[in-house]
């Protein structure tokens, strides 16, 4: 419910974009610098190289051992249990209280002077890059995102569907969300579907659902100049209305963006399930309360953003605890020291929100922790518990506050297998020191982190996957692996197209074609295809055992680019090269190792992309391999 302000929407453009559109732009225009300035060298080329092969999958893993915990004070994520044994065996719950007899030979741990927690949800982020990694470094085992890149659905539903190890928080997520023409929404940068025809809306939620949306988010937005006057579009509210029937209708929860008692108050009218912002403009009519009471509505107030748009400094004192900051990446650090610096207009924003919060717990709405990780003054996984401390001083007792962000948000997005210690649920865990239920800031003193009962390691780094040399597999089950992408300057508000299919290959397996079109409406047009090291597309994974980048091209006989992005900065200048693309077979090798701008320790991904001139493009790879 934050007003969208236009210096907010400079910094969100900026610190909201996707990952991966972010740093291409970056390498787009470090690669028109360079062209300028000197041209980039070339790979070297050489006879052809092997066929492709899969890797191994770096998440498998057998099911884990049992453990027990003994003598733990337990926040079963309804209420306090003093003193408990919790048996956790092949990573769900297996028992729990007090006098639960543990298996001979099973590992016991003292749990005497600690609190073991449901691990935390996060019901308001957005998760690019390292989100989830950084997310679980702090308890936070579950993340409920409220726009991102749909690509990445797909993926996170199978490993939140699993009970492998994992190195990330599972996401459920909103997807594409439904705003109208020059909405909130639409000014990131890249551009995506907007809904104006309420006839339409069956057809557009479909398509979001199609697409895997776990739940249909829907903004009513309007920034406003100092005259009242709408500087942005918003839905109207036939489309509102019928979108929200329309997610009913798929029996999908509607949630929606609002900043304004008066969008609130249409929201819930309409038939919304949730509100994801608290208002800070005012403090709410009566009324209003009453009625997302009656409604069985739920509100996420974000307070931590909320306390960023009012610049607070609650991000900045959050970075400070020691309890906190060991665990914080820099760019982590940056990130909570930062804010909307909205003017002193918005100063009180955050007292208000915090009274319309107190007023909604009074009544009765249930409230669930988010912290809308991801824009200036929040970080994933931290701000949790900084949102934690703000609703104790907007009137939650510690223990309601616990609830906010373990069963309140699993029973609200009917995440049966989590959110509470009880048998056969997941071992999602938060093993910290004192106790919570009194001192919800004693939620930062992390003892022990279990997801799916493995214990994490909070070592910066620790988490980051490995990725091994040899053959990358192009296909898997007959379609492009989920490690390749299509990617163009529509992520950016181009129009360049590129589609990844099969092509006819140089031998007997098939090659991965990028064909598409570079069009005007772009400062620098690009098209192709990248490949991600990591689950999620530039997320870090570790690649210093690499040494080069073989694989074999044909094209249409222009030259390509080559970027790899690397570093604790997805956002960083990524190294190049051009490479010639013959009508002919040819093997290409990059020498990773010894190529400027390049960490391999810290490797993001690979892209080789069409640039320059409009019109249609076609390459082939095979054969690719990291050596």
């Amino acid at each position: 419910m934050h007003p969208m302000t236009p210096a907010r929407f400079r910094q969100a453009r900026t610190l909201t974009r996707t990952a991966l559109s972010a740093g291409l732009l970056l390498g787009l225009l470090a690669s028109a610098a360079a062209f300028a300035a000197e041209p980039p060298a070339a790979a070297a080329q050489t006879p052809a190289a092997s066929e492709a092969a899969a890797p191994a999958d770096p998440s498998a893993g057998a099911p884990s051992l049992q453990f027990a915990i003994r003598q733990v004070r337990v926040f079963d994520g309804e209420r306090v249990l003093p003193s408990a044994t919790v048996l956790v065996r092949d990573g769900l719950i297996a028992e729990v209280g007090a006098k639960v007899k543990v298996p001979d030979g099973v590992p016991v741990l003292d749990g005497a002077g600690q609190t073991l927690l449901p691990g935390l949800i996060d019901s308001h982020v957005h998760s690019w890059g390292d989100a989830r990694g950084d997310a679980l470094r702090f308890g936070v085992t579950t993340e409920l995102d409220m726009f991102t890149d749909h690509h990445l659905l797909a993926a996170a539903k199978r490993e939140r569907e699993s009970r492998a190890k994992t190195t990330q928080a599972d996401l459920w997520s909103a997807g594409t969300l439904v705003t109208a023409k020059g909405g909130h929404g639409t000014e990131y940068g890249f551009a995506i579907p907007t809904l104006d025809d309420p006839a339409q809306a069956q057809a557009f939620v479909d398509a979001r659902i199609e697409e895997g949306s776990d739940y249909i988010k829907l903004v009513l937005e309007q920034a406003r100049d100092a005259n009242g006057k709408p500087r942005m579009a918003t839905l109207s509210e036939p489309a509102l209305r019928a979108a929200i029937k329309a997610a009913h209708a798929r029996k999908r929860l509607a949630v929606v963006h609002v900043s304004l008692e008066e969008e609130a108050a249409l929201a819930i009218d309409a038939g919304a399930d949730g509100l994801v912002h608290i208002n800070g403009d005012r403090i709410d009519d009566p009324k209003l309360i009453a009625a997302i009471k009656r409604n069985k509505a739920f509100v996420v107030p974000t307070l931590s953003v909320m306390a960023s748009v009012a610049s607070a400094g609650e991000g900045a004192r959050l970075a400070a605890d020691p309890r906190i900051a060991p665990w914080l990446q820099q760019p982590q650090k940056d990130l909570l020291g930062n804010s909307f610096r909205a003017g002193p207009s918005a100063a009180e924003v955050l007292n208000k929100s915090l009274e319309n919060v107190r007023n909604l717990h009074a009544a009765g709405v249930p409230l669930l922790a988010g912290t809308d990780a991801g824009n200036p003054g929040t970080t994933h996984g931290a701000s949790e518990h900084g949102e934690l401390d703000l609703l104790v001083r907007a009137g939650l007792t510690p223990v309601e506050a616990l609830r906010a962000a373990t069963s309140v948000p699993a029973r609200s997005f009917k995440l049966d297998d989590r959110g509470r210690i009880a048998p056969g649920l997941r071992a999602d865990l938060l093993l910290v020191d004192g106790d919570p239920t009194t001192d919800i800031t004693a939620t930062r003193a992390v003892r022990t982190i279990w997801k799916n009962g493995y214990p994490v390691s909070r070592a910066i780094g620790a988490n980051v996957p490995t990725v091994a040399t040899g053959p990358i597999a192009l296909f898997i089950d007959g379609k492009p692996s989920e490690r390749w992408l299509a990617t163009s300057d529509a992520y950016m508000g181009g129009t360049s197209t590129s589609v990844l299919q099969a092509g006819q290959g140089g031998g007997q397996a098939p090659s991965l074609q990028a064909k598409g079109e570079l069009t005007t409406g772009f400062a620098q047009p690009w098209a192709g295809l990248m490949f991600n090291p990591s689950q999620v597309p530039m997320g870090v994974a570790d690649a210093s055992a690499v040494r080069e980048l073989s694989f074999r091209l044909r094209g249409d006989g222009h030259a390509l680019t080559l970027f790899v992005f690397s570093g604790a900065d997805k956002n960083g200048r990524p190294g190049m090269q051009t490479i010639p693309a013959g009508k002919q077979w040819q093997e290409v090798r990059v020498p990773l190792a010894t190529m400027p701008n390049v960490d391999l320790k810290r490797l993001r991904g690979i892209a080789v992309s069409a640039m320059g001139a409009p019109g249609p493009f076609s390459f082939e790879i095979e054969a690719v391999e990291l050596r």
